[in-house]
């Protein structure tokens, strides 16, 4: 069973229904002992960082530290991925769950003399994957994948996978059972749905 957790993100019907669509059990969930007692977490978002708050607020960042800290595997999607990190530039105040060092920023406004657009929005490929990674096994360097986003967490020894976009940045973390992907595999065709069914066969 998969508790996915519910704080009214935007994309939560989508990532239950691809989970299930790949015959996973999942139950939808804003109990801490839900999570605190999962065999597996999935954590959607979209929107603001400062949304992450509710998190806290609802006891469900301490129970996810429990559940991770017993082994459960755990998948951030889009912003929850950033969740992961120590916080944000996008809220200054609101502190991520600290798994991984660093904090995520914001694109530039301009990169090589040009204008960046922000958000970076639309199909961009995976580079740079990390030959030890259990969420993108199969997944060959070069697939595209769904951003819609503007901030983004540095590269470092956690990165499984980089997108090149003002820069290189994650796309993809991943350290024993602690994952985040900061695009969208629901909405990610074949290459989106890989990554899910690799994440439900753990």
């Amino acid at each position: 069973m998969i508790q996915v957790i519910d704080y009214k993100a935007g994309n939560l019907t989508s990532v239950v229904k691809a989970l299930n669509y790949l015959g996973a059990q999942t139950h939808v969930t804003q109990s801490p002992d839900d999570v605190r007692n999962a065999e597996k977490i999935v954590l959607p978002g979209v929107g603001h960082f400062r949304a992450t708050q509710l998190l806290h607020d609802l006891q469900l960042t301490e129970a996810t530290r429990e559940a991770i800290a017993r082994g459960v595997p755990f998948l951030g999607i889009c912003v929850r991925l950033q969740w992961l990190y120590e916080g944000s530039t996008e809220a200054d105040a609101t502190d991520g769950l600290c798994h991984y060092g660093g904090r995520c920023e914001r694109f530039p406004t301009t990169f090589e003399d040009a204008e960046l657009k922000s958000p970076h929005v639309g199909w961009n490929s995976l580079e740079n994957i990390r030959p030890d990674s259990l969420l993108l096994r199969g997944v060959s360097p070069g697939e595209y994948v769904y951003y819609t986003h503007s901030w983004r967490a540095p590269v470092d020894a956690d990165t499984a996978a980089t997108t090149f976009y003002g820069g290189g940045f994650t796309a993809a973390v991943e350290r024993a059972n602690v994952m985040g992907v900061q695009f969208h595999p629901e909405k990610s065709g074949d290459t989106g749905l890989k990554i899910l069914r690799n994440f439900v066969e753990l």
